[in-house]
């Protein structure tokens, strides 16, 4: 794929995760109580963790916000890196942090006209650390990848 292709691309995975996290946001837990494919894997989630965290604790609303945030900063690495290849790594990783954190405030402002979800403050901080993480494995697998490349040639 030429270059061109490749920015446009990575930056079209970036707006189609970001709509996916727009949609989840769009919808309170009790949405996903029903039926169908994502109340299924709800009931799934909750099975699992309320043996250990108690039946009380949202941890599935938790692991949703790092999850989504954690896809988020590595595709937002990446469509960054596909752009402006010339930037250092530190750069672009704090920049892909910077884009999803930033996205992660609009995020929980329009949580707060959906009824049933509110703006969280800790959802934001989730939403951050989960980017962060999506973010570094990005530069790892790079780096590692660089690293066999060199070894091979």
């Amino acid at each position: 794929m030429p270059h061109r292709g490749k920015i446009i691309f990575s930056w079209a995975l970036v707006a189609l995760w970001a709509a996916v996290i727009f949609f989840m946001s769009a919808h309170t837990g009790s949405d996903f109580d029903g039926e169908g494919p994502l109340a299924a894997v709800k009931r799934w989630l909750v099975g699992l963790v309320a043996p250990v965290f108690g039946p009380e604790t949202d941890v599935v609303n938790v692991a949703a916000h790092f999850t989504e945030y954690l896809v988020l900063g590595a595709l937002l690495f990446v469509a960054l890196r596909c752009t402006w290849p010339e930037s250092s790594s530190s750069r672009l990783m704090l920049g892909a942090v910077v884009l999803a954190s930033a996205y992660a405030v609009t995020d929980e402002f329009h949580q707060s006209f959906v009824p049933g979800r509110l703006c969280d403050p800790a959802d934001w901080l989730t939403d951050t650390l989960g980017a962060t993480l999506g973010a570094v494995i990005v530069l790892a697998l790079s780096k590692r990848s660089g690293a066999a490349e060199h070894r091979s040639a």
